[in-house]
């Protein structure tokens, strides 16, 4: 069983930055695909940005060009270091890792872009 827990939620003021960890316990394997997921109150659940086990990354376009996604498979964390905030970034977000049938997410920390 793999449990992840993120950090780093905060109030910003637009055009802040934040940066999210989350880190994995449990049987972790370099080869999970990490990924961030946002949830804006009365909005679905959507991927903002995602990391293989070698290193590729994709992005939301929201995200593109602001956010940048890391992995240290020697922690079992994942970075989500997020520059430029807007307030419409404001939203819970979430880690998930993996691999395969495995499927793992984070309890979610509270980002809050406003002035």
């Amino acid at each position: 069983q793999v449990q992840l827990v993120e950090s780093g939620g905060d109030l910003v003021q637009p055009g802040g930055s934040l940066r999210l960890s989350c880190t994995a316990s449990g049987m972790v394997s370099r080869f999970y695909a990490m990924e961030w997921h946002r949830q804006a109150l009365g909005k679905q659940r959507e991927l903002v940005a995602g990391i293989t086990d070698n290193g590729r990354t994709n992005y939301a376009p929201s995200a593109e060009d602001r956010f940048t996604i890391s992995r240290d498979n020697a922690k079992n964390t994942v970075y989500l270091q997020m520059n430029s905030l807007k307030p419409e970034d404001t939203a819970v977000y979430y880690c998930r890792f993996r691999w395969g049938f495995r499927d793992y997410w984070g309890q979610g920390t509270q980002v809050t872009v406003s002035s």
